[in-house]
Formats: structure tokens, C-alpha cells, sequence
């Protein structure tokens, strides 16, 4: 349920939070070792008034001030993270690009926003705490009427009676004309809407009805319409288990769209800024092993350094995966002759004491370090750090319907498989694993499984 809030208050806090950060930036600049001469407050002006103005047009594009009545406050803070991003990017390139005037240093800048940011967000917690502690007191209410005496529409009833914090009173059931179910509190049927809607106090009317009679209540949506009682529709298309509903547009067309796969764009730029970052790092940091590799292969046997393969990417785009090359450079036409010995379930190919495999690249298997070439895949957005390892288009080909959803994220160079014993684990628990991962998913789980991964690698566990 969607409610605007109190915009003109809102708006005056978060430009009060805007100016407060301006004491702490300009005490940024007296940090040592290298302070800053000290700005009196008047140095500001010219920066604060440019930060505003951007900042009430980020706002708006990012619908910052449409409070989600039954949603966690996370999804609010979310989009000031981006207002406030875009405006500190939009700000920055402007006083780079343009050469505009100011005095306000790199140290001062920084500090701002990353003080704007703490105040703002606290800004929401408060209010959040406030106003829900309000609601549940019965202030700032709402009252709304069910259409239906369905399952449907008892669960929406005992859902908003488990949240009191949302400030949703209910008022009672309308009743499709003929139901032969007669709830405890009835206000009337579908056919004296308006009558009803005329002698009660209502502000929404949600329609839980099943979705084959929608199209009877499509009269009585209108007259909710017309006499300024918001109609809700709640939605019982499909059975969606587990998946995220969200409701958007195209061009005007209402469209809901379901999703297992994570979707929240704050959390995902965070994923994708950490693996451009670390793949950057790792390809540094371990540039003298690579070097080292490159030059041992080549020097084993004849063929490139480098093996590229066809993999399958997130929902099914094909990219070329880079490793360094562990076995004889004819081990693709070799593959079907060993087919009978392979030693894993489901369609992939494993084998312990693989003929194709070189000295060496047994060494970099075992160590892990053939797949280091991968973060340049990362680094293009093939990849991530963290993901279900990418399969071939052969194994996708004898995927069952559930194991597909596996390609609904980017694939990574380590995940949940990898340190859970990695071959020793059995082809459907690989699967349930990458599942798991992409149900559970968030950047924190990332970081974690990358602690994780060390100790694997380094104990070789699973690694053939």
C-alpha cells in the first residue's frame, strides 16, 4: 500500500541534514597531517547551493519522498544512497571537467557526503521509529475494506493484523454478490458498494477475489474510483514460490514481474564495484605467479598458454572463459574416448587421474591457480567473483528445469560449491548449493564466501 508522506516536512529535515554536514566537512579540513586553510562558512555557499539544487532534482528521479506504508525502511535508505551518489558523481565531474570556481578541498568533499549520507539515513530511521510507534497508538491511520471472503482475502486481513506498525484499521468484508460465505464483519455486498462506500469511512478498498472472477468486480473497482477511495488489486495470478514481485511499467502498460534472482540495484552495484576492485587487485598482486605459469606451460608442451572455452553465462549468453591451459593441447579430441570413465553424476566430466593432464597443469588444478586468467572475465562483466561456476553449453543442453535457474545470475569464479568440497560433491547438491546461493543472496554472503575460499584452496580440497 502506497501513501505519500508528509513531502513539505521530509524535504525541510533532509536539506537541515544537508547543511549540518557542512560543519563536519569544514572540520575535515583542519585533519592533519595536511590540513587545509580553514573556510569560514561563507566558502560553503556556493558549494551547498549547487549540492541542493542537484539534490532536489535526484529526488525526484529516484522517488525519494513516497513512503512505502508495509515496507521495510532498507528500500528508502536504498534509494537515498543512490540520490546521493548521483549527485556527489554529477557534482564532482561538473568542478572536474568544467573547471568550475571553489575552495572546498577533495578531503572536505568527501567528508560532506559521506557525513550527508549518516544523516539522512538516520533522518529515516528516526522518522520510520516515530511514526510507526504513532500508528500503533492510532494516529495516522488508515481504513480499509476487503472485496472478498476467500482465503485470499482472510490472509490479507490476518497479514496487516500482524502489523499494527502499519496504521492499517480494518473496517470490514464486501462479499461478491451470491457468496454463500458470510465473514464475521460484514459491511455488504459488491452490488451496494457505493452505498456502503457512502455511509463508512474509507480510504482503500483492497480486491482479493480469484483472478477468474475479477472481471465481475470491475464496476465496483470503477465506483471506488469515483467516489476517491483508492482500490488495491491483490494479485493471485500464478503460484510464484519464493519469487519477488515488483511493479513496474512499460510506457505506460502496468507490468508485474516476478524474480528469484536478486534484484536490488544498491546491493548489486556494491557486487559489481567489489569485483572490478578485487579481480584489479588479484590480476596485480599475482602477476609474478602468472608470469611464472605462462612461462611453465609453454615450456611443458606445445600449445598456447592460454585454453579458452565456450561457456554459458547469466540466462544463457555465451562468452569465452580464459584459464591457463592444464592438459595436452588435443585433450578436447581425447574427451569422448574417455567418456566411459567418467566419475561424476549428472552431465559433467570428471575424472581423477584425467591421461590429458599435464605436471603442471595438475600443480595449477590442484592450487588453483589455472583459474587466475578468469578475473580478466570478470573485469569485462562475463563474470563475477562470486557465482555459480559457468557450464559448458553441453551440460546446460541435460540441465532438468530446476537446474537451469542457475543461469539466472552472472557466473563466478568461486561460490558455495567450491568451498563445500568441490568435486566431492555430488552433481544435484551442486546444484541445490547454486540455488541456495541465489535465494539467500546478498553482499555480505559474497564477502564471506571469499574468506572461505582461501582455506579451500589452500587445503586443495575436491580439486581435481
Amino acid at each position: 500500500m502506497r501513501s505519500r508522506i508528509d513531502d513539505g516536512r521530509v524535504r525541510i529535515l533532509d536539506i537541515a541534514c544537508l547543511v549540518l554536514a557542512i560543519p563536519v566537512a569544514r572540520w575535515a579540513q583542519t585533519i592533519p597531517p595536511h590540513p587545509d586553510p580553514l573556510l569560514p562558512f561563507a566558502g560553503y555557499v556556493p558549494f551547498l547551493g549547487a549540492t541542493l539544487l542537484l539534490w532536489l532534482a535526484a529526488t525526484w528521479f529516484f522517488q525519494l519522498y513516497v513512503s512505502f506504508r508495509t515496507r521495510s525502511v532498507w528500500p528508502e535508505v536504498g534509494r537515498i544512497v543512490k540520490a546521493l551518489l548521483a549527485v556527489a558523481v554529477v557534482h564532482g565531474a561538473a568542478i572536474y571537467f568544467l573547471r568550475l570556481p571553489g575552495e572546498v578541498s577533495r578531503v572536505s568533499f568527501t567528508a560532506f557526503f559521506a557525513t550527508a549520507l549518516v544523516l539522512l539515513a538516520g533522518n529515516r530511521f528516526l522518522l520510520r521509529a516515530a511514526v510507526r510507534r504513532a500508528r500503533r497508538g492510532g494516529l495516522n491511520s488508515r481504513v480499509f475494506a476487503v472485496v472478498g471472503s476467500g482465503d485470499l482475502a482472510h490472509d490479507v486481513v490476518s497479514t496487516v493484523a500482524d502489523h499494527p506498525e502499519w496504521g492499517l484499521v480494518f473496517a470490514g468484508h464486501i462479499v461478491e454478490d451470491g457468496a454463500s460465505v458470510a465473514p464475521e464483519v460484514l459491511l455488504g455486498s459488491v452490488s451496494q458498494i457505493g452505498q456502503i462506500l457512502d455511509d463508512n469511512v474509507i480510504d482503500e478498498v483492497i480486491f482479493a477475489v480469484p483472478r477468474d472472477r475479477l472481471t465481475s468486480v470491475q464496476e465496483a473497482f470503477l465506483n471506488c474510483q469515483e467516489r476517491g477511495a483508492a482500490p488495491r488489486v491483490c494479485l493471485d495470478l500464478f503460484e510464484v514460490d519464493g519469487a519477488r514481485a515488483v511493479l513496474g511499467d512499460l510506457d505506460g502498460l502496468p507490468m508485474l514481474s516476478f524474480s528469484r534472482a536478486p534484484t536490488d540495484e544498491v546491493a548489486l552495484l556494491l557486487k559489481r564495484a567489489f569485483d572490478v576492485v578485487s579481480s584489479s587487485a588479484a590480476l596485480v598482486l599475482f602477476s609474478p605467479v602468472i608470469l611464472a605459469t605462462a612461462i611453465a606451460v609453454k615450456l611443458e608442451s606445445p600449445g598456447p598458454v592460454f585454453f579458452r572455452q565456450v561457456r554459458v553465462g547469466k540466462n544463457g549468453r555465451p562468452f569465452r572463459i580464459v584459464k591457463f591451459r592444464s592438459m595436452r593441447a588435443d585433450a578436447e579430441d581425447q574427451l569422448a574416448s574417455l567418456r566411459l570413465q567418467n566419475e561424476a553424476s549428472g552431465p559433467v566430466f570428471k575424472m581423477r587421474k584425467d591421461p590429458r593432464v599435464t605436471r603442471v597443469g595438475a600443480f595449477i588444478r590442484r592450487t588453483s591457480i589455472d583459474e587466475l586468467p578468469q578475473f580478466l572475465n570478470v573485469l569485462s562483466g562475463e563474470m563475477s567473483v562470486v557465482g555459480p561456476r559457468p557450464p559448458v553449453p553441453a551440460e546446460v543442453r541435460q540441465y532438468e528445469r530446476w537446474q537451469r535457474r542457475r543461469l539466472s545470475v552472472k557466473p563466478g569464479i568461486t561460490c558455495t560449491w567450491q568451498v563445500s568440497g568441490r568435486s566431492d560433491v555430488s552433481f544435484d547438491r551442486w546444484m541445490e548449493l547454486d540455488l541456495a546461493y541465489i535465494d539467500s543472496w546478498s553482499f555480505w554472503q559474497d564477502v564471506r564466501i571469499c574468506f572461505k575460499t582461501i582455506p579451500a584452496v589452500l587445503s586443495s580440497r575436491g580439486a581435481r
